[in-house]
């Protein structure tokens, strides 16, 4: 039956589902396997609306300003956000920004608007940045890793502080906002949800110090629960609570064996040239910290058909098996899955027709459980 051998979690809040806007070309993989998918505006829209039905209650879009690596085709994430969003009643839908590109007190002032047109459901993901080229090519100067993560911190703190109600001035090494006071203020209180990616120590700082949620690249169960761990103990230094999400590439098959084939075929066609590129641009950028922790700084090549380490989180196998998976990322801490898939035709379908139910009945389960 199904949902048997699932372990039961007690966490009394439900794990929420996001899945990859694709609102790039290529899909979610850099690889010459075949995908049904499509990466339109109307195509965007579509899914969406089958997506609040299926129980996915984000979206997350990603930012691109510049083709490559499988993605020559781009759509720009806010204006697409803002489309989803009215084609839905339900879908939170984050809209991936970067600092650098974007002005702060610009984004703020759209945000107000989008955040009313869908009463109350629209979210940012500050990206701090990775693709050089992006920046050099629109004239923006080309910061150093942890100076990329000031700056989104910056960035964030005069976001939070035009959706609050008292005129704002802000001096920073980045941004000056004086006196400015916007109206309406935002639905959400205190503000619009705040997400923000990043593995170094300058990201799990920030995460702690002014973010409402940390997204995180796939890892292993050990890898994502230490990470939970640091970031959870430095917010609540600063008198804090953040909340983590992290990347999935979902393969889910009859047997194991047929969802690791396709992870394989995957893998095997994979675009040399699109991958090399890509490694070495995004590499080059965790390997600039410190620590030496930044972002895909310990992806293997194979790691990065999937461009967030979507692999390793391990939801590849059968439906009770990724079940059971999920919730293991539940129990460590995990508040959100952040789902990729190869066929989004098809498989975002099996998603949450099979797989959402699963977990929920095992969430079910155990609060009958606690409540006898």
């Amino acid at each position: 039956m199904p949902g048997e051998g699932v372990n039961k979690v007690s966490q009394a809040e439900p794990i929420r589902f996001a899945y990859w806007v694709s609102n790039l070309s290529g899909g979610q993989v850099v690889s010459d396997i075949e995908q049904s998918t499509g990466w339109s505006t109307e195509y965007n829209i579509s899914l969406a609306q089958q997506a609040e039905k299926l129980g996915f209650e984000y979206a997350l879009t990603a930012t691109r300003f510049l083709g490559g690596y499988k993605a020559e085709g781009q759509h720009e994430s806010i204006i697409l956000t803002t489309a989803m969003l009215q084609a839905t009643k339900k879908l939170r839908v984050i809209a991936a920004v970067l600092p650098g590109i974007w002005s702060p007190a610009l984004l703020a002032k759209l945000a107000i608007t989008a955040d009313h047109l869908s009463n109350g459901r629209w979210a940012v993901n500050v990206v701090s940045g990775w693709f050089k080229d992006e920046f050099t090519a629109m004239g923006e100067p080309w910061l150093e890793h942890d100076e990329r993560y000031r700056r989104s911190e910056e960035f964030i703190q005069v976001l939070k502080g035009l959706w609050q109600p008292d005129p704002f001035t802000f001096k920073g090494d980045f941004y000056r906002v004086n006196e400015l006071a916007y109206k309406p203020l935002p639905i959400q209180k205190p503000h619009p949800e705040i997400f923000q990616g990043g593995n170094s120590s300058a990201a799990r700082q920030m995460a702690a110090r002014v973010s409402d949620w940390y997204f995180m690249n796939g890892a292993s169960i050990d890898v994502l629960a230490a990470q939970v761990r640091e970031v959870s103990q430095e917010a609540a230094r600063h008198g804090r609570k953040v909340k983590f999400a992290v990347n999935a590439f979902v393969i889910a098959r009859d047997t194991e064996a047929e969802a690791l084939a396709v992870r394989d075929d995957i893998i095997r066609l994979a675009d040399p040239e699109a991958l090399d590129g890509f490694a070495k641009a995004v590499q080059q950028a965790g390997l600039a910290t410190g620590d030496k922790l930044g972002m895909w700084a310990q992806s293997r090549k194979q790691d990065l058909v999937q461009p967030n380490d979507g692999f390793k989180t391990g939801l590849i196998g059968t439906r009770e098996q990724i079940t059971e998976r999920i919730l293991q990322l539940k129990q460590i801490g995990i508040d959100l899955v952040l789902v990729g898939v190869l066929n989004y035709d098809w498989e975002l379908t099996q998603f949450g027709e099979q797989i959402i139910p699963l977990v929920r009945q095992a969430e079910q389960g155990d609060s009958s459980q606690q409540a006898a």
